[in-house]
This record gives C-alpha cells, sequence and structure tokens, in this order.
C-alpha cells in the first residue's frame, strides 16, 4: 500500500479501513471499486488464488464489464445501476463470506429464446451480484487455461474469432481434407457432467476455495416462474463463467483429437474434424462419439452429427464451395433466408413504425450482418436482395401516400408528368404491384432512397470488401 494515494473523489465501492489482519495477510483481500480507472495494487507473493480474485483491482474490472454489458436483472430484481449502492453498504460482509466459504450464489433466473429450428434455448441470467463474482473469477482464471487451450479453438477465446474458425476450415478444405464430422452435442450446456467438470478443473486450480466456489455456482439452481429447480448437471448458459467452463470441459475433446492426429475447428460446441475421405471421416465419427460419451460423459445428437464433404455443411452461418480457386466461403443458404425475413419484419407495412426508426433499424442490422458474413462471396446474391429490398421500401412508401390526391402530387413532385402521376395515383393494384412499376422506379429512385438515409446491401458490402 506505500505510495498509492486514495482518489476518494472516484471512489464508487471504497475499501474503507482495514483490520491489521488484512494489510499483513500477503493479499489484498478487501474490495475497492473505482469508476475511473484501475487501482495499482502489488499482490503478495504467497496469495492464493482466491485472494487474486478478490484483489481491488480485479474486482474493479469485473465490476466495470458487468457495469458495460448492462443487461436484466437476476431472481433478485436487483438492477445493474443499483448494484454499486449495494456493494458499498454490503462489502464487508460479501467479502467475510467469500473468504471463508459460506458464500451462497442465488438460484439463476430461467428465461427461454427461440432457435431457429422452432425450439427453445433455455438461458440462466445470475443476479448482478454473482455476475461480478463469476466475472472476477473468470478473469483470473482465463489467463490460466489459455495456456492450455488448444489453437484449433476459437470460441469465447481472447483475440479468436468466428472469422479465424471459418478461415481454418478453408486452409484444411484446400489442403485436401474435404470431408468432415459435423459434431453436434445435444444440449451441451444443460448435460454437462457436473462431477467431471470439477474433476477437470481440480487438475489446474490448487486453490480448493475456488474449486468449491465454481461448484457453488454449478448447484445454485434455476428459478422458472417463481418455482426452483435443483441443478445437478449443467452449465448454466447466460453466467459470465459458462463460456470459459464450457471451454476447460471441451479442450478434453481438444486434447483427444489433437493426439490421435486430426484436423479439427472447434468454436464453443460446434466442431467438425477434418478428413481426406468419407470412409476416414467415418471411422473417425464412431471412435468420437465413443470418447465424448463413454470418457466425457456428453450426449453426440445423432439426427445432427453427419459425415459430409465440406460443401454440403453449415458452420457457423457459412456454407463452402469450390471453384477454380479452391475452397471459397458463402453465407449458407438458412442463413440468406434467415436474414431476408429480418427484413420483410424491418420493413412490414403494418408494425407502426415511423420511417427514422425504420431507417436506423435496418442500417443496424445490414451492418451487423454484413460485418460477419464479410468474408462470403456473394456480390451478386447482395444485388438480387437490394432489388427485392428496394421493392418492399416502395411499397412501403405507396401505402404511406395513402390518398389518391397525396400520390399525385408527390408524383409531380418526384419528376412524374402530370397525365402519368394520375394515372398510376389511380390505380387499384397492389401497393407490392406497384411497387415494381417502372413509375415509382423513376420517381423514389435507388439513389434518392439512399440519400433519404436507407443503407442497402451492395454499398456496405463493398465499403467492406475495400477496406479488407
Amino acid at each position: 500500500m506505500n505510495g498509492r494515494k486514495q482518489k476518494t473523489e472516484q471512489d464508487t465501492w471504497q475499501s474503507g479501513t482495514r483490520s491489521a489482519t488484512e494489510s499483513s495477510s500477503g493479499g489484498q483481500t478487501y474490495l475497492w471499486m473505482t469508476e475511473k480507472g484501475n487501482t495499482n495494487t502489488t499482490q503478495g507473493q504467497q496469495a492464493q488464488l482466491l485472494e487474486y480474485i478478490l484483489s481491488p483491482s480485479n474486482l474493479n474490472a469485473a465490476y466495470k464489464q458487468v457495469k458495460r454489458n448492462d443487461g436484466t436483472g437476476g431472481v433478485d430484481g436487483m438492477s445493474v445501476e443499483l448494484l454499486l449502492p449495494y456493494l458499498h453498504s454490503h462489502r464487508e460482509v460479501l467479502l467475510h463470506s467469500l473468504q471463508n466459504g459460506r458464500y451462497k450464489p442465488q438460484a439463476v433466473r430461467r428465461v427461454e429464446i427461440p432457435k431457429e429450428n422452432g425450439k427453445k434455448r433455455a438461458l440462466g441470467i445470475p443476479t448482478v451480484v454473482d455476475r461480478v463474482i463469476q466475472q472476477a473469477i473468470t478473469q483470473q482464471l482465463t489467463p490460466i487455461y489459455e495456456r492450455q487451450f488448444s489453437s484449433n479453438s476459437y470460441g469465447f477465446r481472447p483475440k479468436r474469432s468466428a472469422h479465424q474458425a471459418i478461415k481454418q476450415c478453408q486452409v484444411n478444405a484446400n489442403e485436401g481434407y474435404r470431408y468432415v464430422v459435423d459434431m453436434d452435442l445435444e444440449k451441451f450446456f444443460d448435460t454437462v457432467n457436473q462431477s467431471k467438470l470439477i474433476e477437470i478443473l481440480s487438475r489446474t486450480i490448487p486453490d480448493g476455495r475456488v474449486v468449491s466456489l465454481i461448484h457453488k455456482y454449478l448447484k445454485a439452481g434455476v428459478m422458472t416462474h417463481g418455482v426452483f429447480q435443483a441443478t445437478s448437471m449443467g452449465v448454466p448458459q447466460g453466467g459470465n463463467l459458462s463460456p470459459l467452463l464450457s471451454n476447460v470441459m471441451l479442450n478434453e475433446l481438444d486434447k483427444e483429437l489433437t493426439e490421435r492426429g486430426h484436423r479439427f475447428v472447434r468454436y464453443a460446441d460446434d466442431c467438425m474434424v477434418f478428413c481426406k475421405s468419407r470412409r476416414a471421416a467415418q471411422r473417425v465419427l464412431v471412435g468420437i462419439t465413443t470418447y465424448i460419451e463413454q470418457k466425457l460423459y456428453l450426449k453426440v445428437n445423432r439426427e445432427k452429427t453427419k459425415v459430409a464433404h465440406i460443401k454440403d455443411v453449415k458452420f457457423l452461418g457459412y456454407g463452402f464451395y469450390f471453384n477454380k480457386n479452391g475452397c471459397k466461403m458463402r453465407a449458407h443458404k438458412k442463413s440468406v433466408e434467415k436474414m431476408k425475413e429480418k427484413i420483410r419484419e424491418l420493413t412490414s407495412r403494418s408494425n407502426g413504425w415511423g420511417n427514422e426508426r425504420r431507417k436506423e433499424a435496418i442500417r443496424q442490422y445490414i451492418t451487423g450482418w454484413l460485418n460477419y458474413f464479410q468474408l462470403a462471396d456473394m456480390k451478386g446474391l447482395l444485388e438480387r436482395i437490394d432489388e427485392w429490398y428496394r421493392r418492399r421500401i416502395r411499397s412501403l412508401i405507396w401505402k404511406q401516400w395513402k390518398s389518391i390526391k397525396t400520390r399525385i402530387r408527390n408524383l409531380i413532385k418526384l419528376d412524374i408528368p402530370k397525365n402519368k402521376a394520375k394515372e398510376y395515383g389511380n390505380t387499384r393494384k397492389s401497393y407490392w404491384h406497384t411497387a415494381n412499376s417502372p413509375i415509382l422506379s423513376r420517381s423514389i429512385t435507388n439513389e434518392r432512397l439512399k440519400q433519404s438515409g436507407y443503407l442497402f446491401f451492395t454499398d456496405y458490402y463493398q465499403k467492406l470488401r475495400c477496406v479488407n
């Protein structure tokens, strides 16, 4: 503590006065949060992992991350805005319970979100206090496990991305590994064997207090519509610890695949093993399925797991094809259909949105979608999508003009001859049919739509291509 100057004006969760025991314990064991910048604290050489987790700088970073992520509250209803006052008034009790092993995490709040196949994915939302603690644990364990993780694992890891995973698939295919075992683990997060996971964690984590705390989070249970359910298996998907724990579990699969000499790419629980022939891939499927189910106690979804040529699989939303230059990437047809469905929703004539809200929502969606699928070759596809999308906008505008007088007046303003404006203003044809007419394409031109604030796929795609 010598040489550190407390910035009381910036303190948002002050430490208070430490006892003599705390100051001589060899590790910072109090909670001290600041809104601006981490504190400079030196950890004692003999400090154990829990002390590092509860260090001021680590907890400060965890608090800030939770605050940045925001999100809804857990079962206690506490919001992120109320987190800091709570921590300020309960820091001593919270810290003491964490130190002596008596801390009891609250159950997670279960919510369900729809999946593409019509089913629902269960998410567990921890309380904001538990999110801070989980984030603090994650920050200390991540650098420890990063040294162990495979270079073929790309999901939920620092400085790694889905784009890197996709590019590695391309590399494998171009080097002759064109048959894949497209592995699907059935309800992975819900079926993780907790005892197996704790055993794996104990091999690396020397501090039993930290392992015990993680185990408590696994067994904290869930609240569904006010009803408590115990959790004897699984990792609640949605907590700050969940991504790391999933990688710790599946790193065992990575090690097994590496020891067997297989090429593979894994992103979270999506895994593809690459082989040079269909027959070899079928042998790999049998062997790896046995390992996953008998050693890791996970379940392989036999309906979705398959052996196929890489051009026939979907991985992280992408598909693959071949031309004279080798393996190339494209947006999978299911990803394209999902995108078109979203555009239909955003350009609906009956959603009650104002034009500015609609333009901004479309802009955000298009930029996000193309930033993810920028690796795909799809210039021709996007040109066709834009034609359809512009027709939907013209149909929407035509409906907004409503009355015959308004339509005639606006068409004249947009340089349509008066007689043609009257002819189309009085049309009885449908909005969709009229939107494809030469009159609207000449009046509500592509350039005018751009000037009014609409973003189009081809324009942003070309911009990304020029940058990259």
